[in-house]
């Protein structure tokens, strides 16, 4: 009986436990709602073509557009001038910068001047029996001849007889080298060839002075060139006589320059053209970083936008009937946060929001 009572409640068990699962499958069923695709809200703008130029911003040091540096071509005591040969000290064009002793050499000229007088007297008599003609003027010119003056040019030889008697007597060979003596005594006294400033000084007064020894550096102030690198893409779009607005580093300064030359050699390693710009500005200094603002030539029919909204350096995203599809563009000019590019129609609506997810063909709507 025990048995019989354990196997009916075993077959009750089962029985509910199968119909039990049959219900629970009938009734887990979804419900599937219609399909909606949500459309999402951008920002668009139209877009109008027009003549943009183009802006280009770099930066660079200034350098002195008149720099000498001073150099040596003689030896000698390095003497005081009139005015301290010290950085910052200023003078006048034709004042004395560098005064080297020279009465050694001084002394030399003159003995060598004072032989050639007396060639110059010895062959008067020659001159007066075969050439008298010539007589009168070469007289004059012995009479007039100083040692303590520069030596004047020889009277003018027209005939070759002359000519050959001169040269054979060394006259000629004599003159010339005097007169490479003469020059040579100017380089012991180094004279401004401009007003300027003397920004560099490495000697000082008693300092024995040697042939090729660097002695300073002298420039022109309110004269500066600023050298700039532009990348080879960029140079198509500005020339010389571009007008440039130039800034300081903390942008108190304000100046402005001209684009004076640009070479045509690109630099292997960093792809770039060097650009010169000139600045004439007293306020400006040597060795100044300053950042330049280029304005170059123009671009017709073009659209400026935020360069983040091309994509693949290639395409813009517009709206067609509430749904977003990629237009090819050809961008013009990149600066740091914009980009100016042609291909786009007077008309047309550009996306201007920046929708990581857009993708073409995606249902959008507008932004109120």
């Amino acid at each position: 009986m025990r048995k019989t009572i354990l196997i009916v409640l075993g077959i009750i068990i089962i029985a509910g436990s199968v119909f039990g699962a049959i219900y629970i499958v009938k009734s887990n069923k979804k419900t599937v709602g219609p399909n909606k695709t949500i459309a999402k809200p951008i920002a668009v703008k139209t877009v109008k073509n027009s003549t943009i130029p183009v802006i280009v911003k770099t930066n660079g040091q200034v350098t002195a557009l008149n720099k000498f540096e001073l150099f040596s071509e003689v030896q000698g005591i390095f003497e005081q001038s009139d005015k301290l040969f010290r950085p910052g000290q200023a003078f006048k064009k034709g004042e004395t910068l560098v005064k080297i002793n020279n009465e050694e050499f001084d002394a030399n000229l003159k003995s060598t001047k004072s032989d050639f007088y007396n060639l110059l007297i010895s062959i008067l008599p020659d001159i007066r029996l075969d050439y008298p003609e010539h007589f009168e003027e070469w007289n004059t010119y012995v009479e007039e001849f100083s040692v303590h003056e520069p030596l004047q040019d020889l009277p003018k030889i027209n005939t070759s007889n002359l000519r050959y008697f001169i040269n054979g007597r060394g006259v000629i060979t004599s003159f010339y080298n005097i007169k490479n003596l003469e020059v040579r005594l100017a380089k012991f006294h180094l004279k401004a060839p401009f007003d300027g400033i003397l920004t560099e000084a490495s000697i000082t007064p008693g300092t024995l002075v040697r042939p090729g020894q660097r002695l300073g550096e002298f420039i022109k102030p309110g004269e500066f060139e600023l050298e700039v690198a532009l990348q080879k893409a960029l140079v198509d779009y500005v020339e010389i006589g571009d007008t440039v607005n130039l800034f300081g580093i903390d942008k108190k300064f304000k100046t402005k320059g001209k684009i004076t030359r640009i070479n045509t050699q690109v630099d292997a390693n960093s792809q770039s053209v060097q650009t010169f710009i000139r600045v004439n500005d007293t306020q400006v200094k040597e060795g100044m970083y300053l950042e330049a603002e280029i304005f170059g030539q123009l671009v017709k029919n073009a659209y400026k936008i935020s360069r983040s909204l091309v994509r693949n350096n290639a395409e813009v995203f517009i709206v067609k009937d509430s749904v977003l599809a990629l237009k090819p563009v050809k961008p013009v000019y990149y600066d740091e946060n914009t980009a100016i590019i042609k291909g786009l129609a007077n008309g047309d609506t550009i996306m201007t929001s920046n929708l990581s997810s857009a993708y073409s063909g995606m249902l959008i709507k507008l932004k109120k």
